[in-house]
């Protein structure tokens, strides 16, 4: 009836063993062993395992112990014996990879040999030689710090959540290749490992290993053998716990598993040792196999008594878990992750929280998730329609479950819902005589189907295999990867959203506490210590810029000082107002109260332009248009209104206010064929903020407006070539540039990603940009068009100053410090392509990535006791770059915000191109000055602005792929292959492109 989740589990597998010269042929079917509810004590949930008997007869147990196998020449097969990392390792040193027919040792206890990196010679920008630069592309070195750090501010004492890691460069780790088949489940894979160490202790020399959870055991002592293989039986679960499986084993039935056991290579940490303290010239990489088996060390512990995802491990020892709605359930839990850095190793340790599945049965699972299913499960006479299956089968897509009507616990994954209700499923048996769900259900297990007008679960891309919804059960462990709701968004940050000195209680108490990286006795045996106290370091606050605003006519200065480097427009003015006298309003639902306080809200917002030096006509050109909230969700009539609206501006309409009775999937239509069918610029609001007619939103939403049309907020009173002037001239333009890729929700394997560049249009100031996007291969994050976007946006440049840049400064978004040097590599070779285009145009390069997903937090180690802010975040303009950045690159991490709720996390800004020879302090006062800059508020912000503004024109594009390529969606639950070419975004109107229509 229903196949397992993995392939494997279908098949009878037939195994000879020679015990005592007899030869005795054993046949076993793949089954699921491990119950889900045993997962890392987890307390909560719903089990159905007890409500149905198992009436099937199950087969004979196999009362194996386990026990070396010989090696026969037929059981000796190579298998993969390279991890991924290792295996890109050795790509990018361009070592050849061992065939699967060699087996052979390496040893990295001594030095490799190493690629030699130079810096880039760039071919001539002659298109005939473009192809030949496209096809091999010369290696770069990622920029070195220039200096020992900036000196500019004020110092202070911080501490870091990274504990500093001590470990025996002398101390070796072999590393060995694990394959067990028939391939088993990752908690199952867990106890085989469990059980190996524990029954073949002279076999593996006495050691403790550690396991990866896939094909990788490290182990501080070298195995007896180099190569060997060996067979564990393990009882078959039913949903017990391992401790009770072991008592009873002499009534369990038990599977075999065969694990083939290789050496593959012997690492030692001189290398890293001299990685970390060297200082001159020469390139060495980064030992990454070592540093990964460091990792696998310190994260053994945590993965045994955790549920782990990704590099974050999660428990109901931290807090319990919480109900947030929808079917989800939030978890408190920690990450962790080894870093090189200026101290040495270092952990990074951080709080998390996240949202899981619920463990409950199928049913009343999606009554919580889907509110149409409360009714239909109390009418059972009725069947879903065609949207409603949809939705059920997005909401069950790709989650595993288990099936509670059996005594043997199988887990399963969902690939989709039947065409069929469960009343009308038929299915062919062993001797091709077909049966009925409905009927085979009650013959075998007694049980009565109750939602027959309910489809069943696919459980199996290749042949039929149904399961009804009622005898499912979620599994334990999963984490909720569809998208949360606003409730239960607020709800998960609510519970992360921890005040500084919460929140490094909570991190010492990881670090101290029984499921931490710090317990267990597996980095003992590897010579590993790893301190319990934060690092301790200097940072420094930098000063403030001092900012350009208006006043009736007039330039007036300030300086922000408050504690939060906020300043207000009570008594100033915009730097540069604009004039909007021709605009309409058009209202999308909302109650008949509502609808009256319109003319208020209308003559209120022209007096907070008038009060903040924006020109917003009081009267529009076309009476208010009010229309019902379904014309938001029609894209053919919502698109007619304001073809109407516009034509009755006479084709001349500077600005379209939306008003909107709540938040409705009809904003991207509305946002895509404003901007790409007809030419406005629109502005959206909701009711509920109108009501409150607050002074703050109507500034909000008059800068907002003042931007889109062509003004701007605020201005640097010094500009950047006083206050860099071994760099910036006032005759000689830059350019900041910055960039983004968007990509698909986590559950969407199809819509394509979106890529995004902005590039400043105006200097001094710098503080106007235009953009341009595209869509992409679904999921790559190299942005593939880069060369063209910069291209164009350098036309622009040109238009608009009558000059090229002679400075690129390049700040690149969303890059993982895995993906730095392929992002070096291949985007800095398409921006100077796209200065080739240009004769003799070769501007110097600064590109900078930018990561705001990382994990380093910093805290005041000494908050003055009678400061109001004792217990508040690091200040705005906090500037760390020693310590805890990396050994020898140009990085910092720079605090540029104050944090109102939880605490600052800093932005970690990594250059690795720079032929503009910035300084540590020249760099950071650039970028913490230009954070002053942006255009929505009144405030430094915490990214700076150019990486802000792709970021918003990334989302942009991704709006406008929302609802255009719907039918494309619905294909990709039949196929899960991306296509091979992305759909194109929608070009934008020729009024449109060259405004900040994003923002």
């Amino acid at each position: 009836m229903a196949d397992t989740e993995d392939s494997s589990t279908n098949k009878k597998c037939t195994r000879n063993f020679r015990r005592n010269g007899n030869t005795q042929n054993y046949q076993y079917q793949n089954q699921f062993l491990h119950h889900s509810n045993r997962i890392n004590g987890f307390g909560y949930g719903f089990s159905y395992q007890n409500m149905y008997p198992a009436l099937l007869p199950l087969p004979p147990s196999i009362p194996l112990q386990m026990a070396v196998a010989p090696t026969f020449p037929q059981y000796h097969h190579d298998y993969g014996s390279k991890t991924h990392l290792q295996k890109s390792l050795w790509k990018q040193n361009n070592h050849p990879l061992p065939t699967s027919s060699e087996f052979q040792v390496q040893d990295f206890s001594v030095a490799q040999v190493r690629t030699n990196f130079h810096p880039q010679t760039w071919p001539p920008s002659n298109e005939n030689d473009r192809r030949v630069m496209d096809a091999k592309p010369k290696a770069l070195t990622v920029a070195r710090r220039p200096d020992s750090g900036g000196i500019e501010g004020k110092v202070i004492t911080l501490l870091a959540n990274h504990f500093l890691v001590q470990f025996d460069p002398s101390q070796r780790i072999f590393h060995y290749d694990v394959d067990i088949a028939p391939h088993p489940s990752k908690e199952m894979s867990r106890i085989i490992k469990q059980k190996l160490v524990e029954d073949n202790s002279a076999l593996l020399s006495g050691a403790l290993p550690v396991y990866d959870g896939r094909r990788t055991i490290y182990s501080p002592i070298e195995f007896q053998d180099d190569r060997f293989e060996l067979y564990i039986s393990l009882p078959i679960s039913r949903g017990k716990p391992l401790e009770i499986m072991k008592s009873e084993e002499k009534s369990q039935q038990f599977k075999l598993f065969r694990i083939n056991i290789k050496l593959v290579s012997k690492l030692d940490g001189k290398e890293l040792s001299s990685y970390l303290r060297k200082g001159g010239e020469d390139w060495s990489p980064l030992p990454q196999e070592y540093i990964h088996a460091l990792d696998v060390v310190l994260r053994e512990n945590p993965t045994e008594k955790c549920v782990a995802s990704g590099k974050s491990f999660y428990s109901n020892s931290m807090g319990g878990a919480k109900e947030i709605g929808g079917g989800a359930i939030a978890l408190r839990g920690f990450f962790q992750s080894l870093r090189p850095t200026q101290q040495g190793l270092a952990l990074n340790v951080d709080f998390s929280v996240t949202a899981f599945h619920e463990s409950i049965g199928v049913i009343p699972y999606l009554q919580k998730r889907l509110n149409f299913m409360h009714n239909l499960c109390q009418k059972k006479a009725r069947g879903l329609t065609t949207e409603e299956r949809k939705e059920v089968e997005k909401a069950l897509k790709n989650i595993r479950i288990f099936v509670c009507h059996r005594e043997t616990v199988q887990r399963y994954r969902v690939c989709s819902l039947t065409e069929e209700i469960t009343e009308n499923l038929w299915f062919p048996d062993r001797d091709g005589k077909s049966l009925r769900v409905v009927d085979y259900f009650k013959n075998h297990y007694n049980h009565d189907i109750q939602y027959r007008n309910l489809p069943c679960l696919q459980i199996s891309r290749r042949k039929p295999c149904y399961l009804p919804m009622e005898l499912c059960v979620i599994c334990e462990g999963q984490k909720f990867l569809g998208k949360l709701s606003d409730d239960q968004t607020a709800k998960i940050l609510k519970m992360g959203c921890q005040k500084p000195r919460i929140r490094k209680a909570i991190i010492d108490q990881v670090m101290e506490g029984p499921v931490g990286p710090t317990s267990g006795n597996q980095a003992k045996g590897f010579k590993l210590q790893v301190s319990r106290e934060m690092t301790r370091l200097t940072g420094r606050i930098l000063q403030p810029p001092k900012l350009k605003l208006g006043n009736s006519g007039h330039i007036r200065n300030l300086t922000p000082s408050r504690h939060d480097r906020q300043w207000n427009l009570l008594d100033s003015h915009v730097v540069e107002g604009t004039r909007v006298a021709r605009w309409a309003l058009i209202s999308f639902g909302g109650t008949s109260d509502q609808k009256s306080n319109i003319s208020r809200f209308i003559n209120q917002l022209s007096q907070r332009c008038e009060q903040l030096g924006i020109f917003l006509h009081k009267n529009t050109v076309v009476n208010p248009q009010f229309e019902p909230m379904h014309v938001l969700g029609n894209v053919k009539l919502l698109e007619s209104k304001l073809r109407k609206i516009h034509k009755a501006a006479f084709n001349n309409l500077q600005l379209l206010i939306c008003v909107m009775e709540r938040k409705h999937k009809g904003y991207a239509d509305l946002k895509r064929i404003a901007e790409t069918n007809i030419g406005i610029l629109s502005q959206c609001c909701l009711y509920p903020n109108l009501g409150k007619s607050s002074s703050q939103f109507l500034a909000n939403l008059a800068l907002k407006i003042n931007a889109k049309v062509g003004g701007c907020t605020v201005a640097l009173y010094n500009s950047l070539p006083s206050q860099l002037p071994r760099l910036f001239r006032q005759d000689d333009p830059v350019i900041f540039m910055g960039a983004d890729v968007t990509h698909p929700h986590p559950l969407d394997d199809f819509s394509p990603s979106v890529a995004a560049v902005v590039g400043s249009v105006n200097w001094p100031a710098a503080n106007k940009y235009i953009s341009r996007m595209r869509s992409q291969t679904h999921r790559e994050e190299i942005i593939q068009d880069l060369r063209a976007m910069v291209g164009e946006i350098l036309d622009d440049f040109y238009e608009e100053l009558s000059q090229l840049p002679k400075r690129i400064i390049f700040f690149r978004d969303g890059v993982s410090e895995t993906q730095f040097y392929k992002v070096l590599q291949e985007e800095l070779q398409e921006i100077r392509l796209a200065c080739s285009r240009f004769p003799g145009y070769k501007p110097p390069i600064t590109f900078a990535v930018v990561q705001k997903r990382h994990h380093t937090r910093l805290f005041p180690y000494e908050p003055e006791p009678t400061s109001p802010w004792n217990d508040e975040n690091i200040s705005p303009g906090t500037v760390v770059d020693t310590v805890i950045t990396h050994p020898r690159e140009f990085d910092f991490y720079l605090c540029s915000h104050w944090g109102v709720k939880g605490t600052s996390r800093p932005i970690h800004y990594h250059v690795l191109w720079d032929e503009n020879h910035f300084t540590s302090d020249e760099f950071q006062k650039l970028v913490y000055n230009l954070c002053y800059t942006f255009v929505r508020c009144t405030k430094p912000i915490s990214l700076v602005p150019p990486a802000y503004y792709a970021h918003l024109a990334a989302y942009r594009g991704r709006l406008y792929l929302d609802r255009s390529d719907s039918s494309v969606l619905r294909s990709s639950t039949i196929s899960r292959v991306p296509p091979s070419k992305a759909m194109p975004l929608p070009k934008l109107t020729e009024n449109i492109r060259k405004l900040m229509f994003y923002c």
